[in-house]
């Protein structure tokens, strides 16, 4: 068989997964959806077609490790965020190991150290903290602002401390925190800013890219975020010097940079001292940090190619299901706090955030929605020094965590992905009102 052959019987192939995707994965509309019966969501995958193209196309080059797919994806979010190199990681969550990992490495040239600082919120997603701990930095707890779910921005600067070396913050829901204030304490402190941007995809912020300010931010693919890949996220660099130690990191802690299939990239794979290892030891083979394996499969990447065609419109529904709920349940505030944001800001919402004022029953609420199918989910942890796995942790508390405690007692979110249907987040609204009387 001639490659004619063989590119035509793989047209034929791809040309059968867009029929099958109409057959067995195509939405139904929405008579479909039963109120009180059909779950609505909090979040899910949405695609079409091209994503499965894309990965049916990948499976049958067979290129099983990060190859070209990868290499269009890593180019584009680049491009996107305006930044030096964007990596692809096997989750968000390792996205921000290697962040943490990074400032840790002996190559970085304002390393930190075992016992050095990093203020962070402590409403958060535990996997923005567990690197921090893991790598033996003492985290500064910060309370958060109601109604914004972020780290109080007022409140950093008086919590910077001798030991203090970064400060590390998540776009929480997709609401970008006020980077004009972290931005000039970083500045003038010179601390690290680094951005946990896994929820916020697509956010602006004074009209730029969230995720572009710090020297490194994270991105997550898991289906529940403003694109996927199933699993897998990204690193963003901003900085040279950053790039190729995220990029050792992620392989194995190896120092070469070949991308998979190259050899001798730096045309000297025979001709350098490392170490105490023998002079001209290969380049491929010498490892100058502590390291892992943390990346994609072409397969996923693949799809990600797809979803990345797709995420303004996917941010956009995201926003319209925001402004539906926001726009019609604003004569509640006398039982509900609603959501804010900064001017400057230009969210890219995860969920719909709430928090019951005192004097509402946060549980019977809940389950007046759960009952029903409408699928809650509470601000992540809320406090995450409450947690098991987080107790004992060497850490600083700047202040008090009373607003912490009240996100973590009185707060969720419903979905606002863009899966929902007109039928679904009308039904959503009119149980909330209910609940309220109205």
């Amino acid at each position: 068989m001639d490659q004619r052959d063989k590119d035509e019987l793989k047209k034929e192939i791809l040309e059968k997964v867009k029929q099958y995707y109409n057959v067995a994965h195509k939405p139904g509309q929405d008579a479909e959806y039963v109120r009180g019966e059909t779950k609505v969501n909090y979040s899910g995958r949405v695609y079409d077609s091209d994503e499965l193209v894309n990965l049916v196309s990948s499976s049958l080059d067979f290129w099983l490790t990060a190859g070209p797919y990868a290499s269009d994806l890593q180019g584009k979010l680049a491009e996107f965020f305006g930044v030096h190199k964007a990596y692809l990681v096997n989750s968000g969550s390792s996205a921000n190991l290697i962040i943490i990992s990074v400032l840790r490495s002996k190559q970085y040239r304002n390393q930190l150290h075992p016992g050095d600082e990093v203020i962070t919120p402590a409403v958060t997603f535990p996997t923005t903290l567990t690197p921090i701990v893991q790598n033996g930095l003492i985290p500064v707890f910060v309370d958060c602002e109601l109604a914004t779910y972020n780290i109080d921005a007022s409140q950093v600067e008086a919590a910077i401390g001798e030991k203090t070396k970064a400060i590390f913050v998540p776009h929480t829901l997709g609401n970008p925190v006020d980077l004009d204030i972290l931005q000039d304490i970083a500045d003038r402190k010179r601390l690290v800013l680094i951005e946990d941007c896994c929820d916020a995809f697509g956010a602006t912020f004074d009209g730029k890219p969230v995720g572009s300010f710090g020297v490194m931010s994270s991105l997550s693919f898991y289906p529940a975020h403003q694109m996927t890949m199933g699993e897998g996220g990204a690193v963003i660099v901003n900085e040279p010097e950053l790039a190729r130690i995220a990029l050792s990191i992620r392989d194995w802690g190896r120092d070469c940079w070949c991308e998979p299939g190259s050899n001798d990239t730096c045309g000297n794979r025979f001709n350098f001292q490392y170490g105490d290892l023998p002079f001209g030891d290969d380049h491929k083979y010498v490892y100058s940090n502590l390291g892992y394996n943390l990346k994609v499969t072409d397969m996923q990447a693949a799809i990600g190619v797809a979803q990345f065609e797709k995420i303004n419109g996917f941010v956009d529904a995201r926003r319209d299901n925001f402004n539906f709920y926001y726009e019609n349940l604003k004569d509640l505030e006398e039982f509900l706090i609603l959501p804010k944001w900064s001017d400057k800001a230009n969210p890219s919402w995860f969920g719909f955030p709430l928090t019951v004022r005192e004097g509402v029953d946060f549980d019977k609420l809940i389950c007046s929605l759960e009952g029903v199918k409408i699928e809650t989910r509470k601000v992540f942890a809320g406090n995450i020094l409450k947690h098991p796995g987080f107790k004992g942790i060497a850490n600083r508390v700047h202040g008090t965590l009373e607003n912490t405690d009240i996100i973590m007692n009185r707060a969720f979110f419903i979905g606002v992905y863009p899966g929902l249907k007109p039928a679904m987040r009308q039904f959503v609204l009119e149980r909330i009102r209910a609940f309220f009387g109205k």
